[in-house]
């Protein structure tokens, strides 16, 4: 599922979300440069996170938390998560506060990246990408605008569709995905050996588990 747009309105200009965009595709950009000198890939390994190495050495790994989120692996990976943040970053933005968002985004990421070395401590595969971090912005939209409507490409071959979904079955599927594929992910790992795969299943669980509980707190926390 593709979404589209959303039916929520912001009633100021999310400026941090634009910078975040900003920053990631400026980021990837660099790294279309650094990929013709044939310097990009031990950029990555130095700024990804490598969750076996993490756990060898968690205080001089540990700023691969921050600078992992804003590298991706191809087009189509940022272009998604750059999507999904437009769509939905600028709404909770608006509920949490331009700084607070902010902090809010980088500590989602965190946690995300905690999540997957948690269940892959032994993958020797490096983890980029904001997914984390929007996954984090994807639950925080859950529980602050259930009921908001999110206009969805469903692509099924020739019988592609556009539907209007409520925010939570949209994004409630989404999370149940997350964790089938990382439950799946994690069985493959155990019985045929080897990494964990190309998409970081639990990181995006993770996030999206720290984002919705982290809004819950906040709004606690306000109250």
């Amino acid at each position: 599922m593709i979404p589209l747009r959303d039916n929520i309105p912001s009633r100021r200009i999310p400026f941090v979300n634009y910078v975040l965009i900003g920053i990631n595709i400026i980021a990837f950009l660099s790294q279309i440069r650094m990929a013709r000198i044939g310097a990009v890939e031990e950029f990555i390994l130095l700024n990804g996170v490598i969750p076996n190495q993490f756990l060898d050495d968690p205080f001089d790994r540990a700023r691969s938390l921050v600078t992992s989120q804003f590298l991706h692996g191809g087009w189509m990976h940022i272009l998604g998560n750059m999507l999904y943040l437009y769509i939905f970053g600028d709404n909770v933005e608006d509920r949490l506060g331009h700084w607070r968002f902010l902090g809010f985004y980088l500590f989602c990421g965190i946690s995300a990246s905690l999540a997957q070395i948690y269940f892959h401590q032994n993958s020797t595969v490096p983890m980029i990408g904001a997914s984390g971090s929007i996954a984090g912005v994807l639950g925080a939209y859950f529980f602050f605008f259930p009921r908001a409507r999110v206009l969805t490409l469903i692509p099924i071959g020739y019988f592609s569709r556009i539907v209007e979904l409520p925010a939570f079955l949209f994004l409630g599927f989404w999370f149940v995905i997350q964790m089938f594929s990382g439950t799946a992910s994690l069985y493959a790992a155990k019985t045929f050996g080897g990494d964990a795969g190309g998409i970081a299943w639990f990181a995006h669980a993770g996030g999206f588990l720290a984002g919705f509980l982290g809004a819950i707190f906040l709004v606690w926390k306000r109250a």
